[in-house]
């Protein structure tokens, strides 16, 4: 194969594995049971006049499996971070005791967890639609080189190439769901 196609490849499968990696990330912050300091992973802070993830303004730890402790680095930041994990509407319920913040994470209750499987289940299908896309991308450059001159069945050869690495990461995709719904569903 040309050194193009291999390069189309390559940035396809580059592409294909950020779809992966963003899947993964966006699955961190779905919540299933267990308290993890990932879960305030989205959450940012005013701090001195821009948004700051919360994790460069304060500690945050999970000492058990019900709660999240928030230990802020400047005492003057405990009232920021308890509105940003407010206005965050992540459904907790930040308590301040002066020094740090404790977050009691409650139990999933059925409803709740269906409503996470979902949000799975959406955030898989938005890794889908970036795996195709990347499909779509890699074929319509084939099709360019094709028009240039490159020969028709290498052209063929390539796309399937392209059709095999999407069928692989549509199927990481399914499992990756699979497992955190398995995770979200246990009780």
């Amino acid at each position: 194969m040309t050194e193009e196609i291999n390069f189309i490849l390559d940035s396809t499968k580059e592409s294909m594995e950020g779809s992966l990696a963003h899947l993964e990330k966006e699955f961190l912050n779905i919540r299933a049971g267990k308290a993890t300091p990932q879960m305030l992973g989205g959450v940012f802070v005013e701090y001195y006049g821009s948004q700051t993830p919360l994790s460069q303004v304060a500690n945050v730890s999970a000492p058990d499996a019900r709660t999240i402790t928030v230990t802020p680095w400047e005492k003057n930041m405990l009232h920021p971070i308890e509105k940003a994990i407010m206005i965050a509407n992540l459904g907790f319920n930040p308590m301040n005791n002066g020094d740090n913040i404790i977050i009691s994470v409650p139990p999933l209750t059925e409803e709740r967890r269906k409503e996470l499987a979902k949000q799975a289940k959406g955030e898989a299908e938005d890794a889908k639609i970036s795996v195709r896309n990347a499909r779509k991308d890699a074929n319509t450059d084939i099709k360019k080189l094709e028009k240039e001159g490159t020969s028709e069945d290498v052209c063929k050869v390539a796309e399937e190439n392209v059709q095999k690495l999407t069928d692989a990461y549509i199927k990481k995709v399914e499992e990756l769901l699979a497992a955190k719904e398995a995770e979200i569903m246990k009780v």
